[in-house]
């Protein structure tokens, strides 16, 4: 083969693929190929070595060596030279191999009289399955064209021994130590609970079928394509029509479109589409080129540079075969445990909940929204599990113990034992709280406390009876509306509202209206927007619909619909301004305006309040408090304002506290005021879901909290072992402390009083 001819690499490659397809026995085929291989390239020599189970890499075939040494050869990965390009995983271009530092001589083999010698390791799914050698006796270093055109012959010669006809996938498995061996990881909680599953990637790799190109010409032209449409979708995201932009996923997005148009990169994979490879073949040959180069780069950017060019590379694979960009669109398995950088509440809806066991994240918060419906569906969610991407395969198992925020990869026979234990520990706390389901939550000493439920779907609506919820003190209508194909007309939503109502029963429920924005994106809905700084705190929530007030009326007039001749509670998010809820209000007359001109009935009990999270709206209070019947706090972004720290943001995730001091007295302000002018208060943030925070809430004065229902069991737990009398009095002497937080003094005065938390 002259390595200048760009035609040889290619008729090789067919020669190696109807070799390859032929019938007969495997051995058989992967001997005709280490002939033809050696016979194209002129080389004296072609030898391919497999993995095998315990690191071991085993003689399979060889034109050129004694054929009596096949099978019997055997090296551990790092010994001799084969064993240390299939533990670097890359490849080495030798004049003089026995002058090399890592050879090893190996009798039965005869391979004395040869010198120069170029090996690449054969790459299957991210793991080292083998490597290809050819040698010559003269001493010579082999052309950067023919290194190239052995990689890309060990891409092809990857589907044979990756078939599991030559060595069982189980073992190659096994063998790769780095990848497949039981490992546990420790994250952060994001949302409660146990799971059992096998591995799904929430951005799977693309996979290519077709490796070699009939038409190289018209596989530059599918390539230039794809490039466009991933510039296009790059510059969109980047102008803010499908990503929250903040910090630094917009540095992410940059560096992708920076990488996107680098000449070495595109020049890489022009030249093995050059070689005989399809567009596809041709990304994935590189792609496995670049992470062979940089996984074992020391440098811990150049480590990370992986990461990008990884995705860059799928999302360019995904624009050349039309494949779907996340698993939620492909067929899942029963049981599946979801693994992603990172995604977004819309993302998560997307899955099949019946068959969504749990979610692995490598990024994540835990007031970030995904985490927020996680929890509300009671999907088990660990996040913060740095290099998860890297440490798994697809079909791994995996357990998942959201409790603790671990995960285990690979599982052992002891792990396996101690999950089925804990499921059974679990089972038996739901049978405890079970059995207080209709019990009240009441303080040793008397005081009662109102829990109520958070929702946002109708398949929350059975836990309502399931927990011994009050009513449901928040439904986020958002939610519908984010796994809509389309914006719902005025008829889908009343019939939602009224289903909601009706399931409810005498339970009161308190409608949010929609609070889209920030992080919660309708895929339909202002595609042209402009980009914003920081989206959690620009356009979104009551913003949007004073804005667009036909979207806000619509609303209202399906919730007045929905609610006529019965209880109705409407509550308006993200109030920064006493004239933002009059503005609210007024387009509310209205709608109740128009449903009077047409004779309709009105709610009979019509109660309308504000979502207090914006700080500048506690300095209105007063003002505020005569305008509303019930003020709810959310305290997830009122906590996120005060600080100025976003809640999405994984640096900032556990730098400041609730419990701390600042927010305590702030939150004792609104209880006061809200006191003094006789208008009921709730809080409805994720803290009232734990119960040492919740009994903080108990014993500042707040007697309502809602709540994921999966917290309701064990913050009822706390609240009948608390004596409020006791717990006022101590929350009383912390007030004027400065410390960062009095999660330690809550959790230890709980304990020392017997109070289950």
């Amino acid at each position: 083969m002259s390595p200048g001819d760009s035609a040889g690499p290619r008729v090789l490659l067919r020669r190696l693929r109807q070799v390859m397809a032929a019938g007969g026995p495997v051995q058989s085929r992967l001997d005709d190929v280490t002939h033809t291989i050696a016979r194209d390239m002129a080389t004296d020599v072609c030898s391919v070595y497999l993995t095998r189970a315990g690191e071991v890499l085993e003689l399979f075939s060889t034109h050129g060596l004694n054929p009596n040494a096949v099978h019997a050869t055997r090296l551990r990965l790092g010994e001799g030279i084969v064993g240390d390009i299939a533990a670097h995983a890359r490849p080495l271009n030798l004049r003089d191999a026995p002058s090399h530092p890592r050879f090893v001589f190996r009798p039965e083999t005869g391979e004395d009289p040869y010198h120069s010698l170029l090996g690449v390791p054969i790459l299957w799914s991210r793991r080292v399955v083998g490597v290809l050698v050819v040698q010559n006796r003269a001493q010579r270093v082999y052309t950067e064209d023919e290194v190239e055109a052995l990689q890309t012959i060990a891409m092809v010669l990857a589907e044979l021994v990756g078939s599991g006809e030559l060595v069982p996938a189980s073992e190659l498995q096994e063998a790769d130590g780095n990848v497949t061996l039981p490992q546990r990881m420790e994250g952060t909680s994001l949302s409660d609970g146990l799971g059992r599953g096998i591995a799904v990637l929430h951005e799977p790799p693309v996979e290519v079928h077709q490796l070699i190109a009939e038409d190289p010409l018209h596989e530059v032209e599918r390539l230039d394509r794809a490039l466009a449409e991933l510039g296009e979708a790059l510059d969109g995201m980047l102008a803010g029509t499908g990503a929250s932009l903040e910090g630094e996923n917009r540095a992410i997005l940059e560096t992708y479109r920076m990488l996107s148009q680098d000449r070495g990169w595109l020049s890489r994979i022009r030249e093995a589409i050059e070689r005989g490879l399809t567009a596809d073949a041709a990304v994935q040959r590189v792609q496995m080129d670049h992470r062979a180069r940089m996984a074992s780069a020391p440098d811990a950017y150049l480590r990370e540079r992986l990461h990008d060019l990884e995705d860059l590379s799928n999302r360019l694979l995904r624009h050349l075969s039309g494949q779907p960009t996340t698993a939620a669109a492909k067929r899942l398995p029963d049981n599946a445990i979801v693994i992603a950088r990172n995604m977004g509440p819309a993302e998560l809806l997307d899955y099949d909940r019946g068959k969504l066991q749990a979610v692995l994240l490598e990024e994540g918060s835990p007031n970030a929204h995904v985490t927020i419906v996680a929890r509300a569906l009671g999907i088990p969610m660990v996040g913060r599990l740095t290099g998860v991407l890297d440490r798994i395969l697809a079909g791994d198992s995996i357990i998942v113990d959201g409790r603790q925020g671990l995960a285990y990869l690979r599982p052992g026979e002891d792990v396996f034992q101690s999950y089925e234990e804990n499921v059974l520990a679990l089972k038996q706390r739901r049978v405890e709280y079970a059995a207080q389901r209709d019990l009240p939550a009441e303080t040793t000493d008397g005081r009662r406390i109102d829990l109520h439920m958070n929702a946002g779907l109708l398949l929350d609506l059975p836990r309502l009876k399931e927990t011994g919820a009050e009513g449901i003190g928040l439904f986020r209508t958002e939610l519908q509306f984010m796994v809509q194909p389309s914006f719902p007309g005025v008829h889908v939503q009343r019939d939602l509202y009224a289903r909601v109502l009706d399931e409810a029963g005498d339970a009161p429920v308190l409608f949010r209206t929609l609070d889209i924005g920030g992080d919660k994106v309708l895929p339909y809905a202002e595609s042209g927007a402009e980009p914003e700084e920081n989206p959690a705190m620009g356009w979104r929530a009551l913003r949007v619909g004073l804005d667009r007030p036909a979207l806000l009326r619509t609303q209202l007039r399906a919730l007045l619909l929905a609610a006529s001749g019965r209880k109705l509670q409407v509550m308006f998010p993200m109030v920064a301004e006493v004239a933002e809820f009059r503005a609210a209000r007024r387009l509310l007359d209205m709608e109740l305006n128009r449903l009077a001109s047409r004779h309709i009935d009105p709610p009979r009990d019509l109660r309308v309040g504000v979502m207090l999270e914006v700080p500048s709206l506690i300095w209105q209070l007063r003002g505020i408090l005569s305008l509303v019947d019930f003020v709810s706090i959310g305290s997830n972004d009122l906590m996120q304002f005060l600080y100025a720290s976003d809640r999405s943001n994984p640096r900032l995730a556990d730098r400041y506290d609730t419990l701390s001091p600042g927010f305590i007295n702030l939150l004792r302000s609104i209880v006061l005021q809200c006191e003094e002018a006789g208008v009921s208060l709730s809080l409805c943030g994720e803290m009232a879901g734990r119960p040492l925070e919740a009994m903080a809430l108990i014993g500042l004065g707040l007697r309502t909290l809602s709540l994921p229902p999966s917290a309701i069991g064990p913050v009822k737990l706390m609240i009948r072992s608390v004596k409020f009398g006791t717990l006022k009095g101590y929350i009383e002497t912390l007030y004027d402390l400065s410390d960062h937080s009095l999660r330690d003094k809550l959790r230890n005065f709980a304990r020392d009083h017997g109070f289950i938390i």
